[in-house]
């Protein structure tokens, strides 16, 4: 039997290429909507996840205003900083809170990649786009599934 995540992923490349082809817009990355639908029953994580990517966001735009930051190192900055705040966030959600780190936050390139879009298309865009692919991808996957669909 195929894992329950591996059917989120698929679908949710599914929606975000069709996101991207009909309206233009991207969900944050191919992979980003079937992970966030299939933690859509967590809002914490969720929470955390988009504020670290915005956090890793605006940390990026505040050094490319103080160094030459275009291409590869942007790139990798967004996912650096992504992943360093997340780690930040587990340890101190594990630490003071007590949390899972999968409760805390939802991988651990996931917000990067989200910033990486915030910076090319906009942070609206960016964020209503993933919101609305990734209830999509939730709705489809429980309309296949029906009561099979268990996270």
């Amino acid at each position: 039997m195929i894992e329950l995540v591996a059917l989120f992923i698929g679908c949710g490349l599914v929606v975000s290429l069709l996101f991207s082809e009909l309206f233009g817009l991207a969900a944050g990355g191919l992979v980003v909507p079937g992970y966030m639908a299939y933690h859509l029953n967590q809002p914490i994580a969720l929470a955390t996840t988009l504020g670290v990517a915005l956090a890793s966001y605006f940390v990026v735009q505040l050094i490319s205003s103080l160094a030459i930051v275009y291409g590869r190192r942007r790139t990798v900055l967004m996912i650096l900083s992504g992943f360093l705040f997340g780690m930040v966030i587990r340890y101190i959600a594990a630490g003071n809170f007590g949390f899972d780190s999968e409760i805390a936050m939802i991988g651990f390139i996931i917000p990067g990649l989200i910033a990486i879009w915030m910076d090319r298309q906009g942070v609206i865009e960016t964020i209503t786009a993933l919101i609305a692919a990734s209830v999509i991808t939730r709705f489809i996957l429980i309309l296949v599934l029906g009561g099979e669909f268990q996270s």
